[in-house]
């Protein structure tokens, strides 16, 4: 059963090797705490956590079936349907049909993209962290279509709307998220 942090863990490394993907899925599960608590679902903050530290679960070993294959890797450990439901709708559009309806859903699917360009923008900083890391600075990587390309603008504009929220701010609170848990997330990945 998938019950707790450990199990989601194990089942995260179960088909992910790859030392990028283990700290994307960490760094998600993270943000996606912070988010959690920040709008008001602290009760609910393990789950929101556990949706972002298995989102990718199958993107790995199966890229071309991402999404489509989470559902029964996360069935056959023991997931419910609302934690499957929220992993899958994540990639609506590009990999499923599966919309985000509830925020918690839409702050992953928002969150994801965006965790992945200002992870990539933190890593060409002296400092290669996100805790002196501006708004602004963002929005310029952000506009630059050949920086981190694989992070879709579309995707995380998108995001932004479907949380009602202005892109700047999705920006600010993703940075934030970020700051609350990369002590915690290096600390892992050493620990790997």
């Amino acid at each position: 059963m998938l019950n707790t942090r450990e199990d989601a863990l194990a089942l995260l490394r179960q088909y992910n090797k790859e030392p990028f993907h283990i700290l994307h899925a960490l760094t998600v599960e993270g943000v996606m705490g912070w988010y959690a608590k920040e709008l008001g679902y602290g009760d609910r903050a393990d789950f929101w956590s556990m949706a972002g530290l298995l989102h990718d679960v199958d993107f790995e070993q199966w890229p071309e079936q991402h999404c489509r294959k989470a559902p029964e890797l996360l069935r056959e450990a023991g997931a419910g349907e609302e934690l499957i439901h929220a992993v899958v709708s994540h990639g609506y559009g590009p990999c499923t049909d599966v919309e985000p309806v509830h925020e918690m859903e839409k702050v992953l699917f928002a969150a994801d993209e965006l965790t992945g360009l200002i992870g990539a923008a933190a890593r060409m900083r002296p400092s290669k962290s996100v805790m002196d890391m501006e708004v602004s600075s963002l929005k310029k990587k952000f506009k630059d279509k050949k920086f981190a390309a694989g992070c879709s603008r579309d995707v995380i504009r998108q995001g932004a709307e479907m949380l009602g929220w202005e892109l700047e701010t999705l920006m600010e609170r993703t940075i934030l998220a970020m700051r609350s848990c990369e002590a915690s997330v290096n600390k892992a990945m050493e620990e790997l």
